[in-house]
């Protein structure tokens, strides 16, 4: 399996393992938004969804663009895709011992009849 960037695939992990942070995501799968908007949908202040949002900034998770005094936010899957990956090389690992357990139990099982 290839290298990956280590801090990169940090990062994304990082920003995920916050639930609010997952929160924002999917809000902007539905498309852009203004930072005040997402904010509305958090109890917390904006200065904390403005934290949350620098974290997904610098993972690269978001995309901020600045059209007078809105901040607009959108998704960038990109990150995403990696960490899939990554991911995905460790299921179909455990997929494999999973089907060599149900075997040896299968066996084992007839071996008792």
């Amino acid at each position: 399996m290839g290298e990956y960037k280590s801090s990169s695939l940090d990062g994304v992990f990082n920003a995920l393992g916050d639930p609010t942070r997952r929160a924002i995501l999917a809000r902007l799968q539905d498309g852009d938004a203004r930072v005040t908007d997402i904010a509305g949908d958090f109890p917390i202040s904006l200065n904390s969804v403005s934290k949350h949002i620098r974290v997904l900034e610098r993972t690269g998770l978001l995309q901020r663009s600045v059209s007078g005094r809105d901040h607009v936010l959108s998704l960038n899957a990109a990150p995403l895709a990696e960490a899939a990956a990554w991911i995905e090389h460790y299921r179909t690992f455990w997929e494999g011992r999973l089907a060599a357990l149900e075997t040896y139990i299968l066996q084992r099982k007839r071996k008792r009849k």
